[in-house]
């Protein structure tokens, strides 16, 4: 059995080298913030506010979540719904909740459990969900970077630099959210490997993270 936990700040490049070191060693892959962009989209809809922590945590438990190259929430296929602006600017305020974190740990721990070996990519996989896995890695990548590749996402391709600085801006905003809150925060884990991304082929990082193993 082979557990690899990827852990680091928006735009780093987890999903995608998660994704692509999961296809090279035959693993299936769980985007773990996709189940909390979920939780996000669900309360928006609802009308919920993001600082309630009690209805949020009550309607994490009342949902149904289908993860993998699709994300189905209650049935319906919301893998581009979840990475909406507004999902954007809510999703770090939702996550900060206790509730919605230990129904959304309880379940990742249960998908890898199911499986035996896995990718798994978030923000507290390697500090919390699974500190015990046989690679712990922190992806991260310069800042520049990180907002040029976010911004491009959301573009479409080649983003204006006015839609560069204010992605740069918007994961600062939740870098600092995810650091500094009480309940699992974004940290470099106790036994975590660093692995820097920036400017480098996905391909190569995965090849390195590999060689890890």
């Amino acid at each position: 059995m082979t557990v690899v936990a990827i852990d680091g700040p928006g735009g780093s490049g987890k999903s995608t080298v998660a994704a692509a070191l999961a296809s090279r060693l035959g693993l299936e892959w769980l985007d773990t913030g996709a189940m909390y962009r979920a939780v996000a989209l669900a309360a928006l809809r609802r009308g919920i506010a993001p600082g309630d922590g009690e209805a949020l945590a009550a309607v994490t438990r009342g949902l149904h979540m289908e993860m993998g190259p699709r994300v189905l929430l209650d049935g319906e296929d919301v893998t581009a719904a979840i990475r909406g602006h507004d999902v954007d600017a809510v999703v770090s305020s939702v996550a900060s909740h206790r509730g919605v974190r230990e129904e959304l740990v309880g379940r990742q721990r249960e998908w890898v459990a199911a499986r035996g070996s896995a990718v798994v990519e978030g923000r507290d996989i390697t500090s919390v969900v699974l500190p015990d896995a046989d690679l712990k890695v922190y992806l991260t990548a310069e800042p520049a970077e990180r907002a040029l590749r976010r911004a491009g996402e959301h573009a479409g391709g080649v983003p204006a630099h006015a839609q560069v600085a204010a992605t740069g801006e918007a994961i600062e905003r939740r870098d600092r959210l995810d650091a500094g809150r009480t309940h699992s925060p974004l940290v470099v884990a106790e036994g975590a490997v660093v692995v820097d991304s920036t400017k480098r082929s996905v391909a190569e990082v995965v090849d390195e993270i590999v060689a890890l193993l």
